[in-house]
């Protein structure tokens, strides 16, 4: 089958490569002619673990290709995905959807064959009546439907998730676009990755109550941390203690700065601006938005609080070293990142900051240019006051923390993903503060 992929970002090149991979005949389209041409070099415009690889193997295979030329490149495509980004409208916080109704807009006036048209993009409950509305009033005479196919990846972990899919959700309104959708979906379904068909509506909303659903339990479990430090008790004994009633699972329980990247923040946002509009307000989710981004900034102050209890006494013209910028490991994504209101926290405390992340330094520097970005975590550490954990990677849970305490001016250690063993952190000689442990 012949699949057209609109966007080639996180979500299209992902989704392209691996049905690629299924051996589809998959061409991803994309207006930045620069993209698309890095993309044909095999230079990948994003980080994910064993993305570059995947798309290497299915273009020299035939099955991968790349465009900026969105009407020849759907000719003869029985699938039609629609994968740009819905980012949150300046003002008003609802999803930005002029990017999908314009690609719509442009499939509409270029069809030549019956094709079912996906929104893979994220988008509010409606938007696929709107899309079907927009190539309708087109005027074309060839067969189409719209379908809802929301993505449910994990960055960092993408292509598993693709892959092995606990589900795979498809809104559809006609029996001629499922059996289109299940033969686009026929080598996951072989292996028994569970078809969900419903309503687009309900297809709609399932994305985004998902994400909602996810941040409410980082959000939970992050409220027990901040009263588990009150009260003298362990969050990561809380957390496994609830985590294996299986009503609850273990998933999602673990304690930190709060939730960042390219869905949560903005796919609350975007449903809390559905349901207003629809008078049905989810004030639950209210104050999960409200809760994290408090919490951001809360662990600026949790760092400044322990500079100021330490021999270093305050935070005014000290070093911290932050380890992690990305809102997550596996990724270069620095979307509504917790070191971003971190560092300002630091940085209007008067602290000096400098930064070291695996993968996310290039796009940190653009967003936190008074930062210093180290070439490893051991010069970040150099000369510093504090060492502040942010992002889990692998390559900081097996620091030599006799070295780094060495290298460290005041040895503080605040470990905001609790990877570190408390017991080892204060025999290695640091005043070591952690998320949820007395």
């Amino acid at each position: 089958m012949k699949i057209a992929m609109v966007g080639s970002g996180y979500v299209g090149l992902v989704s392209g490569a691996c049905f690629a991979d299924f051996g589809h005949e998959v061409v991803c389209i994309d207006k930045d002619a620069a993209k698309i041409e890095r993309l044909r070099e095999g230079i990948m415009p994003i980080f994910e673990p064993g993305l570059a690889e995947l798309v290497a193997t299915n273009v020299r295979g035939g099955r991968l290709s790349f465009s900026t030329t969105l009407a020849e490149s759907i000719d003869g495509a029985q699938a039609i995905f629609i994968a740009v980004g819905t980012p949150s409208r300046r003002g008003d916080g609802h999803a930005d959807l002029s990017y999908v109704y314009a690609v719509a807009q442009e499939i509409a006036d270029a069809l030549t064959a019956p094709a079912v048209v996906v929104t893979k993009s994220t988008v509010p409950v409606g938007t696929g009546d709107e899309v079907e509305r927009i190539i309708r009033d087109s005027g074309t005479g060839i067969q189409f439907a719209v379908v809802s196919n929301p993505e449910f990846l994990r960055e960092g972990a993408a292509i598993p998730d693709f892959k092995r899919p606990d589900r795979i959700v498809i809104g559809a309104e006609d029996e001629w676009a499922r059996s289109v959708m299940t033969e686009v979906y026929r080598p996951l379904f072989l292996n028994k990755a569970p078809l969900l068909f419903t309503s687009r509506r309900s297809s709609e909303l399932i994305k985004y109550a998902a994400n909602a659903f996810l941040a409410t339990k980082i959000t939970f479990i992050n409220e027990m941390a901040d009263l588990c430090e009150k009260v003298g008790s362990d969050v990561q004994d809380v957390a496994r203690g609830i985590g294996l009633d299986n009503r609850i699972g273990s998933k999602f329980l673990h304690a930190g700065p709060g939730y960042g990247g390219s869905c949560f923040p903005k796919d609350t946002l975007a449903l809390l601006k559905t349901a207003e509009d629809y008078g049905s307000p989810v004030r639950l989710v209210e104050a999960v938005v409200r809760v994290n981004e408090s919490r951001k900034r809360a662990m600026g102050r949790k760092v400044i609080e322990a500079l100021t209890e330490s021999a270093a006494g305050e935070a005014r013209g000290r070093k911290v070293a932050l380890l992690g910028l990305t809102f997550k490991p596996n990724t270069d994504d620095m979307r509504d990142a917790p070191s971003l209101a971190i560092v300002q926290t630091l940085i209007d405390g008067g602290a000096e900051v400098i930064a070291y992340d695996p993968e996310g330094m290039e796009m940190a520097a653009q967003l936190m240019p008074q930062v210093r970005m180290a070439q490893s975590a051991y010069e970040a550490v150099t000369g510093a006051d504090a060492m502040v954990l942010v992002t889990e990677w692998d390559a900081f849970r097996g620091l030599d923390l006799e070295r780094v305490g060495l290298l460290m001016r005041q040895r503080v250690l605040v470990d905001l993903r609790n990877v570190y063993d408390p017991g080892e952190a204060r025999a290695a000689g640091f005043e070591y503060s952690s998320v949820g442990r007395s």
